[in-house]
């Protein structure tokens, strides 16, 4: 059974009033009249009933012939045959003639694309411009909501969501922010089947965002992407239909960047653990993430680097290790290697490990050099398999030391743990440092990241230090 009759094995008209009762009888009658056998009513019942779901919340007397002819659009972006497309162009055409007629209907129809001999189409037409936003359709869109609980159906949805994230390695902080947003999206879609998704209830739910919402840019393009991967991973929708689908123009803002004696001030607001931390996301200009994930083998005391493994982008990367910190870095080893130890004596299972590897080495969770470089106090679920064990400290209680020393400082700047990697990169080319040798400490793909660091003048050739070490 082709994709377009999918789910119809039951009438669709049952259940309805006596008033839609009568229009799908009157319908029927029409078919018949047509030529169309009583086998394919159901098919042509099913494109009229994809067709309202397409222009919801707009009631079905209020479809325009834009609406058609957009529809009839998406259908070919969805890689309908050319068949399937006439099919359910000649059921909305009966429909809005015959069944509720409409004064725009008994114009001209809109034309279907041409099909070659093969049955397929000849060309595929460029998607439609959406009509303007208006007024009416942003209050239309405040009746609307995005928080709420699921059924048990689309629980199931963001279940295998769940399943096809952790099949294609997804980050778990990234599987846990695109989980989230196809929940939020499956419930601002309310009660739509399966089948019956399409790009229309994607761009209103952006629109959605972005006019009742009014989230930024970036947040809208999160969305996106993570309900763009909902339609190709789980529903199995076409590429084709998802291109022309706009992203929010990303904001282009310049970086938060400290002077060098304002992050002497910061530091001198700082002590312990979390100065050990900050001096080295400001001397090997890692992430925070990538901070608290390190472990203690990714320290190379001999060479002078550090070890950043699965970076953005699932990249490694060797970043300097500033000489400031080698003893008082040496000396937390001390304290931590104390933890690990009683750990160790008091059975506690080992660290999480990426890509199965406690299944092919499975006494390297428990061994030292595997043990987190900045341990959590606490033990607690792996969210992954549910044992209990310990984990690396939280980005969230790094940031507010952050901030609170930036606030005791008196420095007037929106400090944060990622301030300290911009002012990293700046600093390194003030110092004499190469565009692209900054590029690859800082792991970025592309050059034209790091350019957004170029407003001082770069000199090729200079060896790089820390600046910290300055």
């Amino acid at each position: 059974m082709n994709s377009g009759d999918e789910g119809l094995s039951k009438p669709v008209w049952k259940g309805h009033s006596p008033v839609w009762e009568d229009r799908w009888a009157r319908f029927s009658q029409g078919l018949i009249q047509g030529g169309i056998s009583a086998a394919k009513h159901d098919f042509f019942r099913n494109w009229v009933r994809k067709f309202f779901a397409f222009i919801r919340p707009r009631k079905f007397d209020q479809a325009t012939q834009e609406d058609v002819a957009y529809y009839l659009t998406s259908l070919v972006g969805e890689g309908k045959k050319g068949w399937q497309v006439n099919q359910a162009s000649q059921a909305l055409e009966l429909f809005y003639r015959e069944v509720v007629p409409q004064t725009w209907a008994q114009r001209d129809w809109p034309k279907t694309p041409e099909v070659d001999a093969s049955g397929e189409m000849s060309a595929r037409p460029a998607p439609l411009n959406r009509p303007p936003v208006s007024g009416e359709r942003i209050e239309a869109l405040k009746l609307r909501t995005d928080q709420g609980e699921l059924d048990a159906h689309r629980q199931g949805l963001v279940q295998a969501a769940e399943v096809r994230l952790r099949t294609e390695r997804y980050a778990y902080r990234t599987e846990q922010t695109y989980l989230e947003w196809i929940r939020r999206f499956l419930v601002f879609a309310g009660d739509v089947g399966r089948s019956d998704f399409n790009t229309v209830q994607l761009e209103d739910y952006l629109d959605y965002l972005t006019l009742v919402r009014r989230v930024s840019a970036s947040t809208q393009n999160q969305a996106l992407n993570a309900v763009l991967f909902f339609f190709k991973a789980v529903l199995d929708c076409q590429v084709g239909v998802l291109e022309g689908v706009a992203r929010a123009p990303a904001s282009r803002r310049l970086p938060v960047v400290l002077t060098k004696s304002e992050v002497a001030q910061l530091f001198g607001e700082m002590d312990g653990v979390g100065l050990l931390m900050a001096q080295l996301m400001y001397g090997a200009g890692l992430r925070v993430m990538e901070c608290m994930r390190l472990r203690v083998q990714d320290i190379d005391f001999g060479n002078g680097y550090i070890v950043v493994r699965e970076g953005k982008g699932n990249k490694d990367r060797r970043a300097p290790l500033p000489k400031v910190v080698v003893s008082r870095l040496q000396e937390h080893l001390r304290e931590v290697e104390v933890r690990w130890k009683k750990d160790r004596e008091q059975g506690v299972e080992g660290v999480f490990l990426p890509d199965a590897l406690s299944l092919k080495y499975p006494k390297a969770e428990k061994e030292w050099g595997w043990f987190w470089l900045f341990p959590s106090e606490q033990l607690s679920d792996d969210p992954w398999t549910g044992k209990i064990r310990r984990h690396h400290v939280g980005a969230g209680g790094v940031q507010q030391l952050v901030k609170r020393a930036a606030t005791r400082a008196g420095l007037v700047k929106p400090v944060s743990p990622h301030t300290l990697r911009h002012s990293f990169a700046t600093h390194l080319l003030e110092s004499g440092s190469d565009i692209r040798t900054v590029q690859e400490l800082l792991g970025h793909a592309d050059v034209s990241t790091t350019m957004i660091y170029t407003h001082v003048l770069n000199k090729p050739g200079v060896a790089v230090k820390s600046p910290l070490d300055l």
